[in-house]
This record gives C-alpha cells, sequence and structure tokens, in this order.
C-alpha cells in the first residue's frame, strides 16, 4: 500500500502551474491578484529608482550652476519659469516671488522675505509629494500580501480536508496535491510583500534626502536673498 501511493505521489505533476490549475477558484483568484500586486510593486520600484537617480543628478547639475557665481537673474533668464528639473523649479519659484515684490519704480514690497520663503515652500511641497507618489502602493502591498495569501492558503487546506472526507482516504496521493496548492498561495503573499517592504524603506529614505536637500537650498535662497533685502 505504501509503495502505491508513493508512486502515485511521484506521478503527480507539482509543478507552478500545474498547482495552480488544480486549486480552486477561490485559490486561484488570491494568486491572480498577488501576481498582479507583485509586478505593480516592480513596476513602483523600477519607475522610482530611475525617477530619484534622475532627480539626484538634476540637483547636482543646478547646484553647479547655481554656486558658480553666474547672477542669479541671468541663471533664471536661462532656465525660465517653468523649468523640468525640480531643483530648478523651486529657484524659479523663489526667483518669480522675488521679481513680483518689485514695485515700478524698483522699490520692494514689504514682506517680501516672507512670500518668497512661502512660495519656495509650497514648490518644495509639490516636488515632494510628486517624489512619494507610488510608495503607499508599496507600502500597501507589503501590508496586506501575506495576509491575502494566508487567506488562499486557508481555503485551500479547507477544501483540501473536505475532499479527504469526502474520499475518506488520508494518504498521501490525496491530501500532497490539495496541501502544495494552499501553501503556494502563501508563498506567493511572501513573493509579493517582501520586495515591496524592503524597497519601499529604502525609497522612503532615498526621497527624505532628496526633500532635505531641498529645504537646504531654499534656506541658502533664502539667505542671500536676504542679504540683498537687507542691503
Amino acid at each position: 500500500m505504501e509503495a502505491e501511493t508513493l508512486a502515485l505521489a511521484q506521478e503527480m505533476d507539482f509543478s507552478l502551474w500545474a498547482l495552480f490549475a488544480r486549486a480552486t477558484l477561490t485559490v486561484k483568484l488570491v494568486m491572480i491578484i498577488l501576481i498582479l500586486a507583485s509586478f505593480w510593486s516592480w513596476s513602483v520600484i523600477v519607475k522610482k529608482l530611475i525617477e530619484y537617480r534622475r532627480a539626484r543628478a538634476e540637483a547636482d547639475v543646478f547646484d553647479r550652476a547655481f554656486w558658480s557665481g553666474e547672477p542669479l537673474d541671468e541663471l533664471f533668464e536661462k532656465i525660465g519659469v517653468d523649468p523640468a528639473g525640480r531643483s530648478e523649479r523651486i529657484f524659479a519659484a523663489g526667483m518669480i516671488e522675488w521679481r513680483r515684490s518689485h514695485r515700478g519704480d524698483g522699490a520692494l514690497i514689504p514682506g517680501a522675505q516672507s512670500r518668497i520663503e512661502r512660495s519656495m515652500d509650497v514648490a518644495i511641497a509639490k516636488e515632494t509629494e510628486g517624489l512619494q507618489g507610488g510608495l503607499p502602493v508599496l507600502a500597501s502591498v507589503g501590508a496586506t500580501a501575506p495576509f491575502i495569501g494566508l487567506f488562499g492558503t486557508v481555503w485551500g487546506i479547507m477544501h483540501a480536508f473536505i475532499g479527504i472526507a469526502e474520499q475518506q482516504n488520508t494518504n498521501l496521493a490525496v491530501v500532497a496535491p490539495g496541501i502544495a496548492e494552499a501553501l503556494l498561495a502563501t508563498g506567493l503573499g511572501l513573493l509579493a510583500a517582501i520586495p515591496a517592504v524592503i524597497f519601499y524603506n529604502k525609497l522612503s529614505t532615498d526621497a527624505d534626502r532628496i526633500v532635505a536637500g531641498y529645504e537646504g537650498f531654499a534656506d541658502e535662497f533664502a539667505t542671500i536673498l536676504s542679504r540683498q533685502l537687507d542691503g
């Protein structure tokens, strides 16, 4: 009897596709959701890695131009009022408010310093929102995927036990397929969640560093304009 059972188990196909094909409809839906969530999180990860790398490169180029000694008005004329770079947009927001704060006779409107700082703060907030966009997807996948996979596993094991009760047979050939199909759901849940959690933490840290660089630049720029105002 044991030899017959082992022979039946060896003849079964335990490939991923075979396990998916034999699973119940509910478990199949769980697996599909987890696979789609994994692809979605990886698309966000790749997009953000490229976006953050570009943002750091743009900031480096702009910092060199800003501290090159070129007059700020000439630098502003070069980049325009709607530049492509994030650092440039923060600089442009401050320069636009700086120019608006001058009267027709050249005198400054009172409160120019605070308005310039607020304009750059608003620009930084917009850039922060853009940088952090998509990260909630990773947080959601990392938090929910294991539980979705666990639900699929519980459902699959329940279905396997029902099959055992109906057949009144507990040999390996009956038990193994249902258990393997159920555990596959948990495996897919972890496969989706682990990269999402790891890269969420990394990308969140990268975004905070980039934003801190923008805030540092805004403070330095405000200091330069403050000296000109005092002068």
